[in-house]
């Protein structure tokens, strides 16, 4: 299935045309729509991960963990096959100075910053015209703490009430980009790939999303999905 890209209005008309003509064939297209969480719906910044541990004396965390590789232990996380004491452990092998369970929870949980309002009113104004599911790859500490901070903000469960179903990688135990991770959510949501679009901000999710025949958007740096406006037409 084909990768939308975004507009670049510096393009020759001709492209821009093509591209619009995609998006209108897109849009009678899709019924479905599997939402990334971090860096699409959740506001969330990788590097704070390391600036934190820094703080605590542990420099260079980057080398273990950033946005596009990580170490097979964070991955085990990921998918649920470790468990919170065990993650923190891995955590304190890596470290050159001892660090308390509160000192890695605070500098694990530093990624998380918020959800704007006007994400949740967007996904809401969805609900009427697509079949709407999220997608996430997270873990038992960062999930626990973005509940409590969404249930605080909003006074609801916004995973509820905006998504048929959210699929959070440590309790499903899959994990993008494996293929057998969107398998697993096509099948169990019983979607046609041919009429769902995945949107994403990292590249090899979507090459993931691709295999297995998903219509994907990749999400660019510094623009907001709620500027998709023709998710709304």
């Amino acid at each position: 299935m084909g990768e939308l890209q975004p507009v670049n209005t510096e393009q020759p008309w001709g492209q821009v045309t093509h591209l619009r003509s995609q998006l209108f064939n897109m849009e009678n297209q899709i019924k479905n729509i599997i939402f990334d969480l971090g860096g699409v719906i959740y506001d969330i910044r990788y590097q704070n991960i390391p600036e934190a541990f820094a703080q605590f004396g542990f420099f260079n965390f980057e080398e273990h963990y950033t946005q596009n590789q990580q170490t097979g232990p964070i991955d085990l996380f990921e998918e649920g096959n470790i468990s919170v004491p065990e993650f923190r452990n891995y955590i304190r092998s890596l470290s050159p100075v001892s660090l308390t369970d509160e000192q890695i929870d605070e500098a694990w949980n530093a990624i998380i910053i918020d959800v704007p309002e006007k994400r949740v009113e967007m996904l809401e104004s969805l609900k009427p015209k697509y079949n709407l599911y999220l997608f996430s790859n997270t873990n038992e500490l960062n999930y626990n703490k973005f509940c409590s901070l969404l249930q605080q903000k909003f006074g609801f469960n916004i995973f509820e009430r905006c998504f048929i179903k959210a699929y959070f990688s440590h309790l499903e135990h899959i994990r993008k980009p494996l293929v057998s991770a969107f398998q697993y959510v096509l099948e169990d949501a019983k979607l046609n790939p041919d009429e769902t679009l995945f949107i994403d901000d990292t590249e090899r999710h979507i090459e993931g999303a691709k295999k297995v025949g998903l219509h994907t958007y990749l999400l660019p740096k510094g623009e907001d999905v709620v500027e998709m406006k023709w998710l709304h037409s």
